[in-house]
């Protein structure tokens, strides 16, 4: 079956980084668009970001352009969340997650995605 295991999350300054990890088994990785959403208390889960199968395309919320960056490591079946300059607005949960489709789009709505994994809790303290 698929898994996701997201790791990396943590408590940082504001203005630092961190590096989130979500590693996938129990499907073809090369196969599958993966995306990044997060959610803080009391809110709605939102879209952070998203990558295309093969790497090609990437897509960033508005709030997160210019600081953070997905990237895919195809031979660790691998996806990355590179978080710089972070602000305490970015504390949440953190959930990477992929559609049960191969060579699917790299969804911005978490409706079209049907793994996910448990989570990572990224705090950023001002």
């Amino acid at each position: 079956q698929v898994q996701l295991v997201e790791s990396g999350g943590g408590l940082v300054q504001a203005g630092g980084s961190l590096r989130l990890s979500c590693a996938a088994s129990g499907l073809t990785f090369s196969r599958y668009s993966m995306g990044w959403f997060r959610q803080a208390p009391g809110k709605e889960r939102e879209f952070v970001a998203a990558i295309r199968w093969d790497g090609g395309s990437t897509y960033y919320a508005d709030s997160v352009k210019g600081r953070l960056t997905i990237s895919r490591d195809f031979a660790k079946n691998t996806v990355y969340l590179q978080m710089n300059g972070l602000k305490p607005e970015d504390t949440a949960i953190y959930y990477c997650a992929t559609s049960g489709s191969p060579y699917g789009s790299a969804w911005t709505t978490h409706r079209f995605y049907d793994y996910w994994g448990q989570g990572t809790q990224v705090t950023v303290s001002s």
